[in-house]
């Protein structure tokens, strides 16, 4: 009996030796769990950054001297929009009334391409009136990344007439909090649903107004970009 009961216990040990020990499978791949998730956000933010210079290097349409005064009437408007601030979060962000608006106006009219460009200025511009960063990863995403997303609402070019420029609004505003939630989450060590949260108190009233103004305003705007670009 007490035989069995040491044999037992022998094999239970070595099955959980032998459970503890990685596969080589995971010994292969070990070096990826190993590696910071900053390094991973770094590397994430790199791949974005050369895919909006990858696409705006092969956008079609050229600048000409029109397109660059839309795109700097867009630019200007928004940052002056975004100097009126109707709430103002402790962290960081605000509402304002709809700052995001001309940006993306400007890239429905001209595409995606010159919107990221627009939209990157921006974000320079938006650094430059009092932010501040820890370092250049923390500020490509808070900044570059965040507002150059607003050029995703070029998108609509693809979409229906009817509803196309107000889904791709809300895509390009998703692309703006996307990339400020994971600037909460690796640089203020925030936790990810409470970055999300924090950044949808600010951006979800935000996008609202964008979307009642372009109710209102969208049409005659593009009107008179797109008759001035032919």
């Amino acid at each position: 009996m007490f035989s069995w009961m040491f044999t037992s216990a022998l094999a239970e040990e070595a099955a959980e030796t032998a459970a503890s020990e990685p596969t080589w499978l995971q010994k292969a791949f070990e070096k990826f769990a190993e590696t910071p998730l900053t390094v991973w956000i770094a590397l994430a933010v790199l791949v974005a950054l050369g895919a909006i210079l990858l696409t705006i290097s092969k956008t079609s349409r050229k600048w000409d001297a029109r397109m660059l005064s839309f795109g700097a009437l867009s630019v200007a408007l928004s940052f002056v929009l975004s100097c009126i601030r109707l709430y103002r979060m402790p962290q960081g962000g605000s509402v304002t009334p709809a700052s995001m608006l001309p940006i993306m106006l400007f890239s429905a009219a001209y595409g995606v391409g010159p919107g990221l460009l627009t939209g990157l200025v921006y974000g320079v511009l938006q650094y430059l009136q009092g932010g501040w960063f820890l370092n250049v990863w923390q500020f490509a995403l808070d900044y570059l990344l965040a507002f150059a997303a607003l050029g995703l609402a070029g998108l609509s070019r693809k979409m229906p007439e009817k509803w196309g420029l107000y889904a791709a609004m809300v895509i390009a505003a998703l692309g703006r909090a996307l990339s400020a939630t994971l600037a909460g989450i690796m640089f203020w060590e925030t936790a990810p649903v409470a970055s999300l949260v924090y950044n949808g108190t600010y951006l979800i009233p935000e996008i609202v107004i964008c979307i009642i103004l372009a109710f209102i305003i969208a049409k005659p705007v593009m009107r008179i970009m797109k008759s001035a670009s032919r």
